[in-house]
């Protein structure tokens, strides 16, 4: 039945509103102190006082609630349904027509997805299809159309009047986790990565491949582990027709990996020293965002991101005839000049003094000072140079130090390094080091 409000005032009335949703913030306090006897004082009840007549004059037009639609609730809660599709009326620029804030309760508008499998992260329509990036799951949806499956499992396509048909999964248990901006798509490719799972993806006619399982297994499970990365940032480069990934950390953190895969050569094959916020392709032109700016790469110096240049540096791992403890003597490199060696060890321990670059001379003094200089030489287009060993004394070793050459393990780790401040307009290409060793004698 109806309830009395005893109205104080002539030219009010009291409107009641409830808060379906009551969060964890302190509610604001009533605009009135004045409640009518039997009704709750609750904050999950609004009690407002709002005037009947215009300008709340004597005898002015009144007002009244007007056509109101009424949904009776049992219990009037909302929902977060975060699994779950739901489609809106048409819209049709050429015609005029936007039905895109109706949302006709007497159709089927909604399409739940496996609740099981997280909430959906990320949309992607392709062709005629939709596919759905949940947490855990990667799914296809049919879009004007649904599927009809034989008892043999195979799926044959119909016409239907649904909107979103029938959705299928693909094959793997891998989702997007909750890092949507992982997402970069390339033709008929599509990169994300998984961090529940420690894996980067790529999802392609051949169905789900695990592309982090090319040589960077252990470093992908570790990074997507840190509990500290806020952040994963995919991109496609389409210079280079490279899918860029980049691990971040928090917003103002330094430490950052920044990684591009080649699909060339199936392969990881650089880090890079940018750090984008956000990053895209256009025209075949690569896009970064960095501290709300907009920079377009590949433009300008070498090695220079957001205004800063960096240098640029290679790590070789030398291990021929892996069971055998041989002797480092000399250091080798094909490709252009500006390239040093930064540092070298081997797995003994031992390291050499760095090693220059090659200097051009142009006299007969420089020339015989380059001789004695611990830089490389050029000899048939090829830079070479011996290693001086720069190891400390150790009990019971008689010669050591710059006194011997080479270094001494069953393997060694060199650093090429390439000054791009000294360099900013010129390529300058790395294509093989080597070392001449020999077998020790112990």
């Amino acid at each position: 039945m109806g309830a009395v409000l005893e109205v104080k005032y002539f030219n009010t009335f009291w409107l009641k509103k409830m808060k379906t949703v009551v969060d964890a913030n302190p509610q604001p306090a009533a605009p009135y102190t004045d409640v009518p006897s039997g009704y709750s004082s609750n904050a999950t009840f609004d009690w407002y006082e709002e005037e009947s007549r215009i300008r709340g004059g004597y005898n002015n037009l009144s007002v009244d609630f007007g056509v109101k639609a009424y949904l009776v609730e049992e219990n009037p809660v909302q929902q977060h349904r975060i699994s779950t599709l739901i489609y809106s009326g048409l819209f049709n620029s050429r015609t005029g027509v936007n039905n895109t804030n109706q949302f006709s309760v007497g159709t089927s508008i909604t399409k739940g997805a496996d609740p099981a499998n997280g909430s959906i992260q990320k949309l992607y329509s392709e062709d005629t299809n939709l596919i759905i990036f949940q947490e855990n799951k990667v799914s296809r949806a049919l879009i004007d159309k649904d599927a009809i499956y034989s008892a043999e499992g195979s799926a044959t396509l119909t016409a239907s009047n649904v909107v979103i048909g029938q959705i299928v999964s693909y094959m793997g248990e891998y989702g997007i986790s909750t890092d949507p901006d992982s997402f970069a798509v390339y033709g008929y490719r599509k990169y994300f990565t998984d961090r529940a799972r420690g894996a980067v993806l790529r999802l392609s006619r051949d169905g789900m491949v695990e592309i982090s399982s090319y040589g960077m297994h252990d470093f992908f499970r570790d990074e997507l582990a840190d509990l500290s990365v806020n952040k994963v940032v995919g991109s496609w480069d389409n210079h280079t027709k490279n899918y860029t990934l980049s691990i971040q950390k928090s917003s103002g953190s330094p430490d950052y990996k920044t990684v591009s895969f080649d699909e060339s050569v199936s392969g990881w094959t650089s880090f890079t020293s940018f750090k984008p916020s956000f990053a895209f392709s256009l025209n075949n032109l690569y896009y970064t965002f960095n501290t709300g700016r907009m920079f377009q790469q590949h433009l300008g110096n070498y090695g220079q991101f957001y205004g800063a240049t960096y240098d640029s540096d290679v790590t070789i791992i030398l291990n021929s005839n892996p069971s055998v403890v041989k002797v480092f003597e000399t250091i080798n490199y094909e490709g252009a000049t500006g390239w040093q060696l930064e540092s070298m060890s081997g797995s003994s321990g031992d390291v050499t003094l760095p090693i220059g670059i090659y200097q051009q001379q142009d006299s007969l003094v420089g020339l015989e000072g380059a001789l004695f200089s611990n830089n490389f030489k050029r000899k048939n287009n090829k830079y070479f140079a011996n290693l001086i060993n720069n190891s400390t004394a150790t009990a019971g070793e008689i010669v050591f130090g710059a006194s011997m050459t080479g270094i001494k393990g069953f393997f060694s780790t060199v650093k090429m390094k390439l000054s791009n401040a000294s360099f900013p307009t010129t390529k300058k290409e790395l294509f093989s080091v080597a070392s001449t060793v020999v077998e020790s004698s112990y």
